[in-house]
């Protein structure tokens, strides 16, 4: 079976919450896409407020700014979750890619002290 595409996921922990913004988030999608040689496209924001419980409180899994970014080979999703401290990061690509360029990059704008990283190929 020929192989499709590569996707790297990104669960980083630690992380600056300060970076959350929206404008550091388009900025780091800006200087991502230049580093890895991805073509930007669109891209679309959300903000989460939290699913209130019964108690009336944010539930901390779904609380922060999303965004996806398209780019020409196929899209870039992050999730960063503001009570958490994290952020998750999707990188799907039918162009190839350095995953360890993009993870050190990405551990380091979001000033994460830990990072898992997973790099698969996508049939």
């Amino acid at each position: 079976m020929k192989k499709y595409g590569v996707e790297l996921i990104l669960d980083m922990h630690g992380c600056s919450v300060e970076t959350f913004t929206r404008s550091s988030i388009q900025l780091f999608f800006e200087e991502l896409c230049d580093l890895i040689d991805m073509k930007r496209e669109d891209l679309h924001f959300w903000d989460d407020v939290g699913v209130p419980n019964e108690e009336k409180q944010t539930s901390p899994h779904t609380q922060g700014t999303s965004a996806v970014q398209f780019i020409l080979t196929s899209s870039i999703v992050i999730h960063a979750l503001d009570q958490l401290e994290a952020v998750y990061i999707n990188i799907f690509s039918c162009k190839e890619f350095d995953p360890k360029l993009t993870e050190d990059f990405s551990k380091k704008w979001f000033d994460a002290s830990e990072c898992k990283a997973r790099f698969i190929d996508r049939n």
